[in-house]
């Protein structure tokens, strides 16, 4: 047994627990039925089926070798790490409409724009999971495979780009959301003639939290994003392991960023839980700038 296929397991299996976690709260607390909390969801949801799939991947691996099962679980894998990642791009987008559109923010046009945004993820997500299990892959031609067999290099080039081109825009909308903080710190200090040691903090912790989000992000997927590129099927498997599972560390950590954080799902885990709230207890339904 491959080492490396063993931590990819016990990866995936740490996903699963998490991300079941956060789906379970937000499926069982009505409270949490916000566009924000929805985005947060599927989220969950893509990294929950991302980690079924690669505990998946193992068993089939070593337990029932075939190649068009093999098909079936890397398609799996692929369609659900790009919901994942398609989803984190929703919810920096849901995030600079909050700010950028905050007077309207809180209306029906909202949620058929998240609701579009979803579908559409998922839409493209299943597509791009399909194309291995319906010819694009390397089975008969091993002169075409790329490092992640049995994905052609034409294939992982196309992952590749799209999350260049997904990182990009991500970074773009951040920095964005950075100068409308910046902005409204600035306001806030000019109708009190004076910029407050709390408003300095707020504006600084909020920038580095969109740092540290941004950052995470694209030191988990970057490495692999460019050994996709760069990399060759007869270069040592080492090499794609040690980049493909810190990618997966990625949807280990989106449920703390994104969900464990949060106080309203925090309350709920404690009711689901322990029962230390009562029924009454309100939930404040928070912007997502603020999650």
């Amino acid at each position: 047994v491959n080492p490396w296929d063993v931590m990819l397991c016990v990866s995936g299996t740490a996903i699963a627990c998490e991300n079941a976690l956060v789906v379970a709260i937000i499926c069982y607390s009505p409270a949490l039925r916000t566009p924000m909390f929805v985005l947060v969801g599927s989220l969950a949801t893509a990294d929950l089926l991302a980690g079924l799939g690669l505990i998946l991947n193992f068993v089939f691996q070593y337990v029932i070798r075939s190649e068009t099962i093999s098909l079936l679980t890397v398609g799996f894998l692929v369609a659900s790490f790009a919901a994942s990642v398609s989803s984190l791009l929703a919810i920096t987008v849901d995030r600079y409409l909050s700010l950028y559109n905050a007077l309207t923010y809180y209306s029906e046009r909202t949620v058929l724009c998240i609701h579009t945004m979803l579908a559409g993820a998922w839409g493209v997500s299943l597509c791009l999971g399909l194309l291995p299990v319906l010819g694009w892959n390397c089975l008969h031609d091993p002169a075409a495979c790329s490092i992640v067999r049995p994905l052609t290099k034409s294939n992982v080039t196309l992952l590749s780009a799209s999350f260049f081109l997904i990182f990009l825009i991500m970074l773009h909308l951040y920095i964005e959301i950075c100068k409308i903080v910046c902005r409204h710190a600035h306001q806030i200090a000019l109708q009190q003639h004076f910029l407050t040691a709390s408003h300095y903090v707020a504006t600084k912790k909020g920038v580095s939290t969109l740092a540290i989000i941004l950052g995470t992000f694209g030191a988990s997927w970057l490495p692999f994003a460019i050994y996709c590129v760069v990399g060759d099927p007869n270069y040592p498997s080492v090499y794609t392991y040690a980049t493909l599972l810190p990618a997966t560390y990625n949807s280990m950590i989106n449920p703390i960023i994104y969900a464990y954080r949060n106080q309203e799902i925090q309350r709920s885990m404690w009711v689901l839980f322990c029962g230390c709230f009562q029924a009454k207890v309100s939930f404040r339904s928070r912007s997502p700038s603020d999650v």
